[in-house]
């Protein structure tokens, strides 16, 4: 268990079930037009411009290896511009086409481990690795734009304004579409959209089986992807921290497992002070009133609905503020009950810190091989490892179906009355 030392909540959750002109849903047949409103905040407000599909996409293969892996080149083409990036692909054994999961991590060092790998391919499952930097760089020098406070506003750097104005550091997709602001974390996702394009080309990848799965700024681009292409079927955000699944709102500073450590979790202010380009313009004008947001990540876990979303955690990884991530998902999990699938929304909590790992990748298989083939889920998902804390929010999903009742029983009284007459 961690142990929680502090806890300041700034304000209840927004509540998903109210339109924006202050109307509440009265079925679960309203969802998709209010998922469009959630859309305003919890994607571009929060990620800035999304860039649009290329006009083509292609693939080709650079290396074949029977052994594994692979390597393919994802080329995509607009406004008179080409991007290309490099895949590097395990497939798993025994030819035909599998469930297959897309990382952008391919920039990091550990899904290169071989027992990681290992764990989805004997498990019939490809993994398919690129390296989201392609797309947009994500060096120091574009991430230090460090947020000084002036007069009481926050502001970047003048040596960073300048390098961002100028298109520094932007890389290749932002040449591709110059009139679009596109922060980094929209650049990504917009990756992980051309490799399942280049997936339904290729032929080797179970088209109904797509997984998204990112860890920490990796984690903010699989769930973001997630929300945007509805051709993931299962969407695992790993340790996301905030701009990701983490909650705005809340500030825990906790004691690790250890009984030793502590540390504090990840405020908006920290994204703007170290990585200026992650995030939407937008979000800066909320640093330090995360209360005043229109919406919290619950919002964004909600856009993933209906399909599966599997969000892993570290107990001892407070940066990621587990607590707020886990007060999140219970909020995303009444749009999945509204919706009648709260069964494909599953959460759990590893032992340990900051990182994705072999035990995650079992998770993820053991998500994946039951929507695939109904294989029965572990025990190990459900369970907290910190004291119970109230839920962050008042409204549930009942509160929909009691103003469908209510609505249903006005019409009746109202008919009542005029057959009275």
């Amino acid at each position: 268990m961690i142990k929680i030392l502090e806890y300041n909540l700034k304000g209840k959750l927004p509540d998903p079930f109210v339109f924006d002109n202050g109307e509440h849903l009265t079925s679960s047949a309203d969802w998709q037009r209010r998922r469009k409103e959630i859309y305003k905040t919890a994607v571009e407000l929060q990620y800035g411009e999304i860039p649009p599909a290329p006009e083509r996409v292609s693939a080709e293969p650079l290396y074949i290896n029977k052994a594994n892996p692979s390597t393919y080149r994802v080329s995509a083409e607009a406004n008179g511009r080409e991007l290309s990036f490099s895949l590097t692909v395990f497939k798993a054994p025994g030819g035909g086409k599998h469930p297959t999961v897309i990382s952008g991590d391919g920039c990091f060092k550990y899904p290169f481990d071989p027992e990681y790998v290992g764990t989805y391919l004997k498990n019939g499952i490809n993994i398919v690795f690129f390296n989201r930097t392609d797309i947009f760089p994500d060096i120091a020098r574009y991430n230090t734009g460090y947020v000084e406070k002036d007069s009481g506003e926050y502001k970047i750097a003048s040596d960073t304004i300048a390098a961002l104005e100028g298109g520094e550091g932007r890389g290749p997709l932002c040449k591709m579409f110059p009139d679009k602001k596109i922060c980094s974390v929209a650049a990504w996702a917009w990756g992980y959209s051309r490799v399942v394009d280049a997936l339904e080309l290729l032929g080797f990848a179970d088209m109904d089986a797509i997984i998204f799965t990112g860890h920490s700024r990796g984690g903010k681009t699989a769930i973001l992807a997630g929300a945007l292409d509805e051709r993931a079927a299962i969407v695992n955000p790993n340790g996301a921290c905030a701009g990701g699944c983490s909650c705005y709102r809340l500030v825990i500073k906790a004691e690790k497992e250890d009984g030793v450590s502590v540390a504090k979790s990840e405020p908006l202010s920290n994204i703007f002070h170290h990585f200026p380009t992650w995030l939407g313009e937008g979000m800066r004008e909320y640093v330090d009133r995360e209360d005043e947001l229109p919406f919290d990540s619950h919002y964004l876990k909600a856009m993933i609905a209906p399909r599966v979303l599997f969000v892993s955690e570290a107990a001892s990884d407070i940066m990621a503020n587990p607590v707020g991530s886990w007060q999140t998902t219970m909020g995303a999990y009444e749009v999945y009950k509204l919706l009648g699938v709260e069964d494909r929304l599953l959460w759990y909590f590893r032992d340990g810190d900051h990182a994705q790992t072999t035990e995650d990748v079992e998770q993820l298989v053991n998500v994946i091989r039951n929507y695939k083939y109904g294989e029965p889920l572990n025990d190990k998902y459900f369970k907290t490892k910190f004291e119970p804390v109230p839920l962050a929010f008042d409204w549930r999903c009942e509160d929909v179906i009691d103003t469908a009742a209510e609505k249903i029983l006005s019409e009746y009284r109202e008919s009542f009355e005029e057959l009275a007459k």
